[in-house]
């Protein structure tokens, strides 16, 4: 099967790439600039991977420009992941998050519409969709009121519920995947996890003092690996009666984030890490506990997390380790 993939040279994109030609499909990358950036991907895909990415050039907020890739080419389905995906870099452009999150969304949705109707689409919608409304300690479900936290979430709700429209009129094809925390190899040091990883790796390679800046420790999440995130986007694109549905996409093993920072230093070796609470590293909003119910993608798919956190901030260090030197 063909396939497109917006993102791909984020973070979740290269390792859906690496599961697509890992299944025999053939995948196509997005990439804004003709630069040479596509090459940065090369961290985490491999080159034989990477010879068989064919890479196509637009950016989403325009239209004309993502009109022409859909004019030149068909594909079986699109990933749509491309977005601006940091909660607190929405909070300082709140305007061009919503540019290129909306409307560049919805310059693809409709180009999908007229040009490759027979396509399916992921939308990566996100669990900051939901902001508070697990506080109470129970599982989210994908039918709980969208009350977002920030202007990240925000955005990520107009594209959402624009779809659920789009698809209750048969206008296009296709699913929403609400992805809670999911980290590992390439997730951007701006992010919470990696950027501990980014600080305790700097400390392995006697680059900083052992003093770790860190935000809020004290708040709940479920984390997954990034290849398991995936890997429920794959299998949800593949399944029959995913089409017009939401589904949610996370683990079962919620933490305080404090949890994660720790395992990341018992695999440094590094002994007397100081942590210091970091104002800038503090969401003017944060979100105090966070856990969804994922148990439509198993009922229809048999989708169930493989990787043992304990491994991914391994991964995730080693990631930071190599990239640094």
């Amino acid at each position: 099967m063909k396939f497109l993939i917006t993102g791909i040279t984020g973070f979740a994109g290269p390792h859906l790439a690496n599961l697509l030609i890992e299944n025999g499909h053939e995948v196509f990358g997005l990439v804004r600039h003709s630069n040479g950036r596509e090459t940065d991907i090369l961290d985490v895909v491999p080159d034989e991977h990477f010879r068989q990415i064919k890479f196509v050039y637009g950016d989403l907020r325009n239209y004309l420009s993502i009109s022409k890739v859909f004019e030149a080419n068909k594909f079986d389905g699109v990933f749509h992941l491309a977005a601006q995906s940091h909660p607190p870099t929405s909070f300082v452009n709140p305007i061009g998050t919503m540019e290129e999150n909306v409307m560049g969304s919805a310059n693809l949705i409709q180009t999908i519409e007229l040009h490759n109707p027979e396509a399916k689409l992921m939308f990566c919608s996100t669990s900051e969709v939901y902001g508070n409304v697990g506080r109470d300690g129970r599982k989210i479900q994908t039918t709980d009121q969208l009350l977002p936290a920030n202007p990240y979430g925000a955005s990520k709700v107009a594209t959402d519920l624009y779809l659920q429209e789009r698809f209750e009129n048969k206008a296009i094809r296709g699913f929403i995947t609400r992805a809670f925390s999911h980290t590992g190899p390439r997730r951007g040091k701006t992010f919470s996890i990696s950027s501990d990883a980014f600080q305790i790796a700097r400390m392995m390679k006697g680059y900083q003092d052992k003093t770790l800046l860190v935000g809020n420790l004290e708040t709940i999440r479920v984390v997954i690996d990034v290849r398991d995130c995936v890997n429920a986007y794959y299998l949800l694109m593949l399944a029959d009666g995913s089409d017009g549905q939401v589904y949610n996409v996370c683990g079962e093993e919620p933490h305080k984030m404090g949890y994660y920072t720790d395992l990341l230093i018992k695999h440094s070796g590094l002994d007397n890490v100081e942590k210091k609470i970091y104002d800038k590293f503090y969401r003017p909003i944060d979100i105090d506990y966070q856990h969804g119910d994922s148990e439509s993608i198993t009922e229809l798919t048999g989708w169930a997390p493989k990787y043992n956190l304990d491994q991914t901030m391994e991964d995730l260090l080693q990631y930071w380790v190599n990239k640094i030197a």
